[in-house]
């Protein structure tokens, strides 16, 4: 059995992101004076994302072709109408969101509520407003390592500019109330003209909806994985965004174009989860609810444990297993990089175990009959 890459203790604590361990940034964008949005803390978990400030602390800035970040806000405050070059997906944990997206706004809007996950496509502005009774946090996962910064809304530069706050085109924010000197002739970048706005996308509300997975959208599979029938697996599976790493055939996705990632919930009752398998994307996992036991390595065993908003990076190539070691049913949410499917090679005793039980994969990467596959049972 190939043991994979070794993952040190330094290492895993180096990869553990702990609740605590998120630091916020009220500076971190361009709007960060302008009323009513001036409350909203920004957080880069994984990856600078889209930050605009300087002093905005980054856990782990190793690249995973994706970026994790986090905006939490009190109930009134709104995020200003930007727009992404790449994908930018929500994940609400806490709170009650109205998301409207159109250059000012008025294009179209959606309510989300805590456990939605909303894909909001590149090119199109999009703001939200956190209209529940306590503060809100929405996790955001953003396509690619380098995600190009944002294109804000008219509106919100002309409203910078009353407030000292200026953007160059290198998405450097200079601040001239804090003391940042304007530059003589700087590359300063400009609203958008009416032309180029009018050339966008226009998404209507319905194609919207299809993007955002609430709870009574998820499709799961009780059987998505080739451990699901032995002791110790049993994990269930919901994907979001891309086919992500399920082995059941008859699954898809809420929404499947490419993101640069994929995107699925993952629950388990207590004491079960993933036997030890591995594969070669990147991978990061937050915990939603429960508490989780991450093991990595074969021989060198490391774990870990994982309580609500926890999330941990695995590297490429290393061995990990998930058990859930709450006392009720528990959840997270598990993003893969890569735009295909993530297929996992499972450790020998599972590969044996399972075809003993009468389960194998196939060579397209899906669950099917052991007698029926070759060289499965030999």
């Amino acid at each position: 059995m190939d043991n994979g890459i070794v993952v040190s203790a330094d290492e895993l604590a180096r990869r553990t992101i702990r609740r605590s361990d998120f630091v916020s940034c009220n500076q971190a964008f361009i709007d960060c004076r302008t009323p009513g949005s001036d409350r909203k803390q920004n957080y880069a978990m994984i990856g600078p994302g889209v930050t605009q400030s300087a002093g905005q602390v980054i856990n782990l800035r190793e690249p995973h072709g994706f970026n994790i970040g986090a905006a939490a806000m009190p109930h009134g405050v709104t995020n200003s109408l930007h727009l992404h070059f790449t994908a930018e997906v929500f994940l609400c944990f806490r709170g009650e969101f109205l998301v409207r997206w159109g250059a000012d706004g008025s294009e179209g809007e959606l309510t989300m509520r805590e456990g939605d996950i909303a894909s909001i496509p590149p090119w199109i502005f999009r703001g939200f407003t956190n209209v529940g009774p306590d503060d809100g946090w929405l996790f955001t996962a953003l396509g690619q390592d380098v995600t190009g910064g944002i294109i804000w809304g008219p509106t919100v530069l002309r409203e910078a500019e009353g407030h000292g706050l200026y953007l160059t085109a290198d998405n450097t924010l200079i601040d001239t109330v804090a003391g940042d000197e304007l530059p003589e002739n700087a590359d300063l970048v400009r609203p958008m003209s009416p032309d180029e706005i009018a050339r966008l996308r226009s998404y209507p509300a319905a194609a919207m909806r299809e993007r955002v997975a609430t709870s009574a959208d998820l499709a799961w599979s009780a059987e998505p994985f080739l451990d699901s029938t032995l002791p110790g697996g049993g994990a269930e599976l919901a994907p979001v965004v891309g086919y992500g790493m399920t082995e059941d055939r008859g699954q898809r996705p809420r929404v499947s174009e490419p993101h640069g990632h994929n995107i699925a919930w993952l629950r388990a009752e207590p004491d079960r989860g993933m036997l030890a398998h591995r594969h070669d994307k990147t991978q990061v996992v937050i915990v939603k609810d429960g508490e989780w036991d991450v093991r990595l390595n074969l021989d060198d065993d490391r774990s870990v444990r994982l309580g609500p908003w926890d999330m941990l990076s695995v590297p490429p190539h290393a061995w990990r297993s998930f058990r859930n070691v709450s006392g009720d049913t528990a959840s997270m949410v598990v993003i893969n990089g890569g735009d295909g499917r993530t297929r996992l090679r499972w450790e020998d005793t599972v590969v044996k175990a399972a075809a003993d039980a009468g389960v194998a994969i196939d060579h397209n990467g899906y669950l099917a009959p052991a007698a029926l596959v070759p060289g499965a049972t030999g």
